[in-house]
């Protein structure tokens, strides 16, 4: 499988974009006429910048308004066409890509168009080049790859071939599997891109707002599908035009960018395994069966303060690391570690960030086949030293630098408690506390699209639409990756002003991480009967929230007057399934645990309770760093 992107798809000057390709993995690139006009150096010096990368241009584009002008305006486009051709020859590059013309000079007529792209093909062939041709969603007499391909077949010649893209087919509602009747060998080339669903001018949507495949809401793979699916042989390339990429970074976007050309094929290839996808095997999307722990980096103070909270969640101390300041914490199915350790990446990242958390070990089937799709996906593996009579646990670098390691059940990594940890023989009360229903992941809005990839390509997952949801001082972007068992949620938030809540906290932890955990419990109002008895302080909800919801709902008044006396807010879907949540006061700068019940078939978390939630945090956090505005 070859690999390429178009230089448009990120930031930085030409230079800069080619070593972020090259790095990432990429075959080739698409030479967007700007970046090569913007360059300077000639076409020649261009041309040897990219081969010393290791890449290869695979696409000069694009050439505008050419098919079907009347004189004087069709001799002055073949004039052009000369001049683009030379610029290829000095590149090195041998495909071109014509898009339908959009100006209001252009005639109709398939015919006209086809006899336009004959004449070009000849001049191309004398020269060994080839012409792709391209149907753009608002051109203005060809708009439909359908009318492209009739266009391309007319022509009939052999240096004249289709170009297809998949933000132009779902622009205009064309349904994908109509590419499945068109001869693979004459698809010259495929441009991929994703995008949000949003009805606006289509020439604004493609310009601002395509994403990688993956990110958005277009069925991209099925798009892909009906190309493998003729037999293509060609590259497979990325064309995205984002504001958000353009001033993102390069190495950064082109490494999402990789990853989802590689995450999509082999959807492909898993979805139509009769289709030959040239693509190196790599286990599939790993299912995950839940959280196995959460590890907290920390100094001895700040450990007595958190493992203070985590006793009146009714967390008991149940074993002691067999070499290191590490202890294990337990409720339920749910286990916590606090390692103080002087030296290792715990400490490296309480270093960095204060007490934070430093590692999720998620239970999976298999731990070393995660790693080894994680390694395919261009994820980073991480390994540090380990003692004698400590297990070699697979893991990966995840959001913000920290860390992902994987538990399964067929190897010794299933007894990684009772091997690694000494047993410390104290009584857990029952709370109530079953397992970790959901981590919420705060980063900079930036990085929210990035992470998203990261999930949905590893983990067997889906995302949910963004919400955005209010803080007093602007709004934090919020997305759900979830599997459908429910084992497995992560809620990541993107914040882009440190006046809110989430934006606090990056800027006080410096960096992304982990900014709460939220436990499931099975009776929430026993859970929270027990947890006072244990002195545990709840986040204090204004008594006008529950006043609303009991005129909302419908609600029994002594049944709001035990939600409030726990300060326990309440959501319900239009199912009638029911959600409560019951939240920690704030750790450090921002940090906060939650306990969730579901009732009914409740699938959400809350969303609306989230600006009530956010208002009584930052009335905690008066009087520290927080700006008011």
């Amino acid at each position: 499988m070859k690999t390429s992107i178009a230089t448009v798809s990120i930031s930085g000057d030409l230079r800069e974009k080619l070593a972020a390709i090259a790095a990432a993995g990429f075959d080739g690139i698409e030479i967007f006429e700007n970046d090569f006009l913007a360059f300077d150096g000639g076409p020649r010096e261009v041309g040897r910048m990219v081969r010393d990368h290791g890449l290869e241009i695979s696409l000069f584009q694009p050439f505008r308004d050419f098919e079907g002008l009347p004189e004087p305006h069709r001799s002055r486009a073949f004039d052009r066409a000369e001049r683009k051709f030379d610029v290829m020859e000095e590149l090195g590059t041998d495909l071109v890509l014509v898009c339908s013309n959009v100006s209001p000079a252009a005639l109709g007529g398939i015919d006209r168009a086809a006899a336009d792209l004959r004449e070009l093909g000849e001049r191309a062939a004398r020269r060994n080049l080839r012409i792709g041709y391209e149907a753009l969603a608002w051109g203005r007499h060809v708009n439909d790859h359908r009318d492209a391909w009739e266009i391309v077949r007319r022509a009939d010649h052999a240096n004249v071939g289709l170009i297809v893209d998949s933000f132009h087919t779902f622009a205009r509602k064309i349904d994908p599997e109509t590419i499945r009747s068109i001869p693979g060998d004459k698809i010259f080339f495929v441009q991929l891109a994703d995008a949000p669903l949003i009805d606006m001018d289509l020439l604004y949507w493609s310009r601002h707002f395509r994403t990688m495949p993956g990110q958005g809401d277009l069925d991209v793979p099925a798009f892909a599908r009906a190309v493998a699916a003729t037999g293509y042989k060609g590259v497979w390339s990325l064309e995205i035009f984002n504001d958000q990429f353009r001033g993102g970074s390069p190495g950064t976007i082109a490494a999402d960018g990789h990853r989802s050309l590689v995450a999509l094929l082999d959807t492909v290839r898993r979805t139509e395994p009769e289709i030959a996808v040239d693509l190196d095997p790599m286990p599939a999307p790993i299912a995950v069966e839940g959280v196995e722990f959460i590890e907290f980096a920390a100094n001895e103070a700040e450990a007595a303060d958190l493992t203070s909270m985590l006793a009146s969640m009714g967390f008991a101390h149940a074993g002691q690391h067999i070499a290191k300041d590490v202890q294990l914490y337990r409720n339920g199915g749910v286990n916590i570690v606090v390692n103080t350790e002087r030296e290792g990446f715990a400490h490296s990242a309480y270093l960095m960030h204060g007490t934070c958390v430093c590692d999720i070990g998620l239970k999976v089937e298999d731990a070393r086949a995660t790693v080894e799709r994680a390694r395919a996906l261009g994820a980073e593996p991480f390994e540090q030293p380990v003692g004698p009579g400590e297990l070699k646990i697979p893991a990966i670098r995840g959001v913000g630098g920290g860390l992902m390691h994987f538990i399964d059940t067929k190897t010794e990594l299933g007894r990684v408690w009772e091997t690694e940890f000494t047993p410390v023989q104290t009584d857990a009360p029952d709370m109530g506390i079953t397992h970790i229903d959901h981590i919420g992941q705060t980063m900079n809005y930036e990085e929210l699209l990035t992470w998203l990839l990261f999930y949905t390509t590893l983990f067997d997952t889906q995302k949910t639409p963004m919400l955005d949801v209010v803080d007093p001082a602007g709004l934090v972007r919020s997305q759900v990756i979830e599997n459908k068992a429910g084992s497995i949620r992560f809620t990541l938030n993107g914040a882009d002003r440190s006046s809110t809540l989430a934006g606090h906290f990056i800027s006080e932890s410096f960096g992304s991480s982990v900014q709460h955990v939220a436990f499931a419990s099975s009776d929430i109002l026993r859970t929270a009967e027990a947890l006072k008895s244990a002195g545990f302080t709840p986040l204090v909800i204004s008594p006008n929230y529950f006043a609303d919801i009991q005129a909302r709902f419908g609600l029994e008044d002594a049944f709001v007057a035990q939600l409030q006396s726990a300060n326990i807010l309440y959501d319900r879907d239009e199912a009638g399934g029911e959600y409560f949540q019951l939240y920690s006061t704030l750790y450090g700068d921002g940090f906060f645990f939650e306990i969730v019940e579901r009732r009914g078939g409740y699938n959400g978390y809350g969303a609306p309770n989230a600006q009530f939630r956010i208002a009584a945090q930052k009335r905690a956090l008066r009087g520290k760093s927080i700006p008011a505005r």
